[in-house]
C-alpha cells in the first residue's frame, strides 16, 4: 500500500497487487511503454499522456515529472511511513541539527548562511578550502542558523564548530 500525494495537497492510496492496480480501492486500468530514458507514453481512459521523469529524491520520496508538458510534484509513503504517521511518529527519520563542524583543517573561503536563517537539509552553507580543493559544507538536517562561529578568511581546524542551529 502506497499513499501518493500531489504538491496541491490531493492524496490517492495506491494498492499495487500481482494481478492489477488499485486506485483508491477501484481497478486502475492503463497502458504504459517506455519511449526514452525516464520518459514514457501512457494511455489511460483513451486519452494519452507523455510522461517524463525530472528530477527523483529516493531518500524523501519526492518525484517531479513533466506529464504532457506540465510539471507535476508528488510525494509517496510507503506502508512504514504510514504506519508511523499512525503512531505518531512521523518525524522519527528527522534529523535535529545543533551544530556543524569542520571535516577537516582548512581556510573559509565563503559563508553562505546568516543567522537567522532557514536552512534545509542539503542546503550549501558554507565553502571550505583544504589542499587547494573547495569543499562545499552542506546543511545536515534542517534548521534556523542561530550563530555563525567562524569568518571569511580564517582558517579552522578539523572539528570545529562552524555554524550553530
Amino acid at each position: 500500500m502506497l499513499q501518493i500525494k500531489t504538491a496541491n495537497e490531493k492524496t490517492w492510496q495506491v494498492d499495487i497487487q500481482k494481478e492489477a492496480i488499485f486506485l483508491n480501492g477501484t481497478p486502475f486500468d492503463w497502458d504504459i511503454s517506455p519511449i526514452g530514458p525516464g520518459t514514457f507514453h501512457i494511455i489511460k481512459d483513451i486519452k494519452s499522456y507523455t510522461a517524463e521523469l525530472l528530477q527523483a529524491d529516493y531518500q524523501a520520496k519526492a518525484f517531479t515529472f513533466r506529464i504532457n508538458g506540465v510539471p507535476v510534484t508528488v510525494s509517496a509513503k510507503d506502508r512504514f511511513d504510514l504506519l508511523l504517521d499512525k503512531l505518531g511518529m512521523s518525524d522519527a527519520n528527522t534529523q535535529k541539527v545543533n551544530d556543524v563542524k569542520a571535516p577537516m583543517p582548512g581556510l573559509i573561503l565563503e559563508i553562505k548562511v546568516q543567522p537567522g536563517q532557514e536552512v534545509k537539509t542539503g542546503d550549501a552553507i558554507m565553502i571550505l578550502e583544504a589542499m587547494k580543493m573547495e569543499n562545499i559544507i552542506k546543511s545536515p538536517g534542517d534548521g534556523v542558523v542561530k550563530e555563525v562561529k567562524v569568518q571569511v578568511r580564517q582558517n579552522v581546524e578539523k572539528n570545529q564548530v562552524l555554524i550553530q542551529f
